[in-house]
């Protein structure tokens, strides 16, 4: 039998161990320690990190090519009958805790999978200043190494190696960020969270950000509720159970149709519908419950495009957008002054409540970046408009300004939920090329994005300039984790 290759990673911690051993304990640990460039999670641990608890992921392809392919699959409008496991380009693995001894270690292995054999071992210690030093300790083996000779096992090993160098840097990262927000934001005590638009991008690492932290985290679903975390509701019925709220301390609002295809006049209504519904519903409920006393928050989604496509006109060098900016014109705008204006019933009653304008949100899970992967894979891409303003954010962040949103009793009002370095469409490009090693000199020609979401939808989302002021939520005490357009895509991309 050959023998295993093995992989260690020491991360050192300033934070209890008992403390952080919890962290890996709570719903959302996998979640949050998955990379959007690995693959997806289909499954959370049955019984968190327990013996006999099985978790269940989807392996991507490694590398930039493996990212592009994810990111292209995902655009493909794949018609209904076409499974779900095939709309996806990756390994499935299943692993099962099998050692569980808090808060000193914990282990997990692989049943199933791409590799040949795969124990992942988690041991914590105490350090001498009080934090806690995690070692990640891996023995692995390739697929078929039983038929290799020992040499030609051992150079596939080493070639897993730089991934699993990049998978543990990134989850090292994670836990750092995390572990100081939750500390950050100890003062608010445990809450109890309610989240419409749980299964979205952002409401998964909301979720599990949440969870993460110890809050109790409520999941809006749109069927008959299954668990005790669930809370059925039908918003374009306005149908909900006002008491399944009573015990919140905070709603958060995701919900909405995805903003993406072409603009026809049903696609807008239906946008503009499912957002202003799910806000009315639940600024309701929340109105309703005010009588009681209880301070409770209302943090709801909208989007920079309330300032509309193109804020600044012609000017060369403009001050960034803040939030007392006009909102401007186009149907985005439209639609983001109509979504805030249905926070109102809530507002009137009391309720704190929280209007999160959203910029572009970065991750190769979906969004702008998700769209120019493919090109940069093969090497073709390039600006959309090198003048353009962009105002980005990272996903990591704009959990973090919701769940922030929620804990941070200051907090209110409209907040640009925007990094604080906007960059210039040529940037943008030569950023994302420096970080895939890819060149950025073609730009995308106008008629790309017309043809998929059409004129309108191309000037309204494509070629959108605004440059937005993040000084609000900074003021508000908010910690960026990725200040620069660079540090945040070196965090999500392979």
């Amino acid at each position: 039998m050959a023998t295993m290759a093995v992989f260690e990673h020491t991360t050192v911690l300033p934070h209890p161990r008992e403390q952080v051993f919890a962290w890996f304990e709570r719903p959302g640990a996998l979640v949050r320690l998955s990379p959007p460039f690995g693959g997806s999670v289909l499954a959370e641990p049955s019984d968190g990190i327990r013996d006999g608890s099985v978790a269940r992921l989807g392996i991507a392809a490694p590398g930039v090519f493996g990212a592009g392919l994810g990111a292209l699959a995902r655009a493909v409008p794949w018609p209904d009958v076409v499974p779900a496991r095939l709309r996806r380009p990756e390994l499935d693995w299943t692993a099962r805790h099998d050692r569980y001894d808090p808060p000193r270690m914990f282990r997990d292995t692989m049943v199933r999978g791409p590799l040949g054999r795969w124990v992942h071992t988690h041991r914590f210690a105490d350090s001498p200043d009080g934090g806690t030093v995690m070692t990640d300790h891996v023995a692995y083996g390739v697929p078929g190494e039983k038929l290799l000779p020992a040499r030609a096992a051992g150079v596939a090993a080493g070639a897993v190696r730089p991934a699993l160098e990049r998978i543990f840097a990134y989850r090292a990262a994670q836990l750092r960020a995390d572990l100081r927000f939750h500390a950050a934001h100890a003062a608010a005590g445990t809450r109890t969270v309610a989240v419409a638009g749980a299964s979205g991008l952002i409401g998964r690492q909301l979720c599990a950000l949440l969870g993460g932290g110890g809050h109790r985290v409520l999941r809006l679903v749109r069927r008959r509720a299954a668990a005790p975390d669930e809370v059925a509701w039908d918003p374009a019925a306005g149908a909900l159970d006002v008491e399944a709220l009573r015990d919140v301390d905070a709603v958060v609002n995701l919900g909405g149709r995805f903003i993406g295809g072409r603009f026809t006049p049903e696609v807008k209504a239906e946008i503009l519908r499912s957002r202003v519904d799910t806000t009315g519903v639940l600024a309701r409920a929340l109105a309703a419950l005010a009588a009681d006393g209880r301070p409770r928050a209302f943090v709801c989604a909208s989007g920079i495009g309330y300032y509309g496509p193109r804020p600044h006109g012609n000017q060369a060098d403009p001050a960034p957008l803040s939030e007392d900016a006009p909102s401007g014109a186009g149907f985005l705008a439209a639609v983001c002054r109509a979504w805030e204006g249905a926070t109102a019933p809530a507002a009137d009653a009391g309720v704190r409540v929280v209007s999160v304008r959203t910029g572009l949100v970065q991750t190769p899970e979906e969004g702008p970046l998700a769209r120019l992967l493919p090109l940069f894979a093969v090497g073709l891409g390039g600006p959309l408009d090198p003048e353009q303003w962009q105002s980005w954010i990272s996903v990591d962040d704009i959990a973090a300004v919701y769940a922030h949103a929620a804990l941070d009793d200051r907090l209110r009002g409209p907040v640009n939920a925007v990094g604080p370095e906007p960059v210039r469409g040529r940037e943008y490009a030569r950023t994302v090329g420096r970080v895939l090693h890819r060149p950025a000199a073609l730009p995308v020609p106008r008629f790309g994005p017309r043809l998929v979401v059409g004129r309108e939808g191309a000037a309204e989302l494509a070629y959108a300039s605004q440059r937005v002021c993040a000084g609000k939520l900074e003021a508000a005490g908010f910690r960026f984790r990725h200040r620069t357009l660079e540090a945040a895509l070196r965090h999500v991309l392979p």
